[in-house]
């Protein structure tokens, strides 16, 4: 269970984390691309921040992560010269793709479509009587 302080440096976090990131976007003239920082986990002892990433479109998904990690101690040090104020030490980033958006896309679709459960009973394997 994640402490008070914990959510607190973590939301410092994600806000910092999605100016920079943004920012990045637009000075590097990338068009097309959407990033948010959906959330972060920071450690019980605040050395690592997990940040769960969604990239819209998803295609270019897995190469944009490639690039932030491959960018990780230039964001660490930006993020560093943001939070200095309120952070001792900055917390190690590992970057991961966020695709629950995704999944919940799969479930809509599913519901919506010719094969709902819901609708359509006979889709369900029937369950043997014991």
């Amino acid at each position: 269970m994640e402490t008070n302080r914990q959510k607190k440096i973590g939301a410092l976090l994600q806000k910092d984390l999605v100016d920079i990131l943004q920012g990045e976007i637009r000075k590097n003239h990338i068009a097309n691309l959407v990033i948010s920082v959906s959330k972060v986990s920071v450690t019980t002892d605040l050395s690592v921040a997990a940040v769960h990433l969604s990239i819209f479109p998803p295609e270019r998904a897995a190469e944009m992560l490639a690039a932030i990690k491959t960018n990780a101690p230039l964001i660490k040090h930006d993020l560093a010269q943001r939070v200095k104020m309120q952070l001792r030490r900055v917390p190690s980033l590992n970057f991961y793709i966020d695709d629950s958006l995704e999944y919940i896309e799969q479930i809509d679709k599913a519901l919506s479509g010719a094969e709902n459960p819901i609708e359509n009973p006979e889709l369900l394997p029937r369950r043997k009587k014991s």
